[in-house]
């Protein structure tokens, strides 16, 4: 029996294996990685754009704080209003949507 056979034999299984598992493999070491990477790059993205909407939250509860310019919004944006006031709301023909009736 020879050993030098087996020797060789092993070593070449042994390669075939890590080019296996680093290259063909579906679950492989580069294609993992990759995914991986772009997921981060994805989660970064995503921290840049949660960053600055904490910043215009945090701008605008500074704004808010002041009770004229949160009545201000109220009003504004929600047509709220104080009691025995009475609110007139204008639109014009350009904002709304009119159909041609042809």
């Amino acid at each position: 029996m020879n050993l030098n056979k087996f020797k060789n034999i092993y070593i070449i299984i042994s390669a075939i294996f890590i080019v296996w598992m680093l290259f063909l493999d579906a679950n492989s070491w580069f294609s993992t990685h990759t995914e991986l990477n772009r997921q981060i790059d994805l989660l970064k993205k995503q921290k840049a754009n949660l960053q600055l909407e904490i910043k215009k939250d945090r701008e605008n509860i500074k704004k808010f704080s002041n009770i004229d310019e949160l009545e201000k919004f109220a009003r504004e944006r929600y047509f709220m209003k104080k009691e025995n006031e009475e609110i007139y709301i204008i639109e014009y023909a350009d904002s709304l949507n009119l159909k041609d009736n042809e």
